[in-house]
């Protein structure tokens, strides 16, 4: 059955019922290998892991999708309209690099400030789609925590908000452990 024939609460609540653990495990490994950067590169190659990482993210998460169960790139699993919502979700973070950019052009210790908040984001939709706060409650704590850090630990931008960053998907993971489908 693709998803023509099935009825988009119908593929809303089989895309809910995932376990949603290969991105934000994917995003974890990586803001904490940003945070390990951060503590023994010079802070101008921390900025390229933290670029190459956080670029490589979705590709992290595909690997690791086939070790969950989720298995991302299977021709063979149906088609489902909030997969590709979610892919948009990603662009969406992609995107969001054409801010980031040139801000890390003018200072280049803006990136954990910017690429931490403006990637978030995506979090916010996924919350909308599987009916559940947690994406929310992702986005505005990540927010808030590394403005918090921003202003409080300006010395440390690459090693405080990567390892912020670490700490929230772990609460977060937890939650989605947790959630009732």
């Amino acid at each position: 059955m693709d998803h023509i024939n099935r009825t988009l609460e119908e593929q809303r609540i089989e895309f809910t019922n995932r376990p949603f653990l290969a991105t934000p495990l994917a995003g974890l490994i990586i803001w904490l290998i940003v945070g390990i950067a951060g503590l023994f590169l010079p802070v101008r190659t921390a900025v390229w892991v933290l670029f190459l990482g956080t670029g490589s993210i979705a590709y992290l998460a595909i690997f690791i999708s086939q070790f969950t169960g989720e298995r991302f790139i299977d021709k063979n699993k149906p088609k489902n309209v909030f997969d590709r919502l979610f892919l948009f979700t990603v662009l969406q973070s992609v995107l969001i690099y054409s801010i980031a950019i040139p801000f890390f052009i003018l200072d280049y210790s803006s990136l954990p400030l910017t690429v931490g908040i403006l990637t978030g984001t995506m979090w916010i939709p996924f919350s909308w789609i599987i009916k559940h706060w947690v994406g929310i409650f992702h986005a505005v704590l990540r927010t808030i925590v590394i403005l918090v850090l921003w202003y409080m630990l300006p010395e440390y931008k690459f090693v405080a908000i990567p390892f912020a960053i670490v700490l929230i998907y772990l609460i977060t993971l937890f939650i989605l452990k947790r959630r009732k489908l």
